[in-house]
């Protein structure tokens, strides 16, 4: 199991965009169109697939919000910094 990380290095890894929700992490990110942004979720599906790492995803107009939370250790651990960094250079 991964190991949970403290505050100081939750906010010293954060990625670009994400913040931090209790035992989350959560970026919304904006597109110009709805087709768009199933496109990155779709994505963002492999990626996690591939990571054996499953965010909470919502899709909505323009806008896809991303959650990221280790649940098996019950809360924020470098499985999920990882994969939102990964996600932000999906997103690029």
């Amino acid at each position: 199991m991964a190991e949970l990380l403290s505050d100081s290095e939750i906010a010293d890894r954060l990625p670009d965009d994400w913040t931090r929700e209790g035992d989350e992490i959560t970026r919304t990110f904006e597109f110009q169109s709805y087709l768009e942004g199933v496109g990155f979720a779709a994505g963002a599906g492999g990626l996690a697939e591939e990571a054996f790492h499953h965010p909470d995803m919502h899709i909505g107009w323009r806008e896809v919000e991303v959650r990221l939370t280790t649940h098996d250790a019950g809360g924020i651990t470098q499985k999920d910094i990882d994969l939102a960094a990964r996600l932000n250079d999906l997103a690029d």
